[in-house]
């Protein structure tokens, strides 16, 4: 349930495009929906997950952007920004804050070294990095329609991949077994909304 209270703005966002083909209202219901939703958690108690924070404000300034200048262009950026710093966020802990932020959403439910979660950190910065140029690659190449689908399924299907190929490096290595990969997996996703 906290998965979907997560992309509920991108939903909304997505099926008023769609609905209307006018991606101006669009990011209009985006910044109503992103603003309920942290009004939401805040209101309930509920911790805002970093990458919410990361793309509520986000979405506020470029979405601010595109529907007072009337331009796509800075909401079509927004999924490679919110990409690149998280990616910064990730790199920047380890090597600043000397923080495994990975081993924090996930230590509970994979016991490694050290070693293996700053390989992990490098990973993952990698594919935020390659989401947000793949972003841009759509935004320059194909039509509104196509990078609107993408944003939707191709994101979230490259995260899923990445999760994947992280789990498989887990097994290989043999910090985990396959029981554990389910079960690491699942709090991956339900402690990706907490941190």
């Amino acid at each position: 349930m906290q998965q979907f209270l997560e992309y509920i703005a991108v939903i909304a966002f997505v099926i008023v495009f769609f609905w209307t083909r006018d991606v101006f209202l669009a990011t209009a219901v985006l910044l109503i929906a992103i603003t309920a939703q942290v009004a939401f958690y805040k209101l309930s108690g509920r911790p805002l997950s970093n990458e919410l924070k990361i793309t509520f404000w986000l979405s506020l300034i470029l979405g601010g952007l595109t529907l007072v200048l009337r331009d796509e262009t800075f909401i079509q950026w927004k999924p490679s920004i919110v990409s690149w710093a998280m990616a910064l966020a990730l790199v920047g802990a380890m090597w600043f804050a000397k923080l495994l932020v990975l081993k924090k959403m996930l230590g509970s439910a994979i016991a490694t070294e050290d070693v293996v979660w700053r390989k992990l950190t490098y990973g993952w910065t990698l594919g935020l990095t390659a989401n947000g140029f793949i972003n841009l690659w759509v935004v320059y190449n194909y039509s509104m329609e196509t990078w609107v689908t993408f944003k939707f399924i191709g994101l979230i299907g490259l995260q899923l991949l990445y999760v994947v190929i992280m789990m498989v490096y887990l097994l290989r290595i043999g910090a985990i077994k396959e029981d554990d990969a389910v079960s690491a997996t699942q709090s991956k996703n339900e402690k990706s909304t907490e941190a």
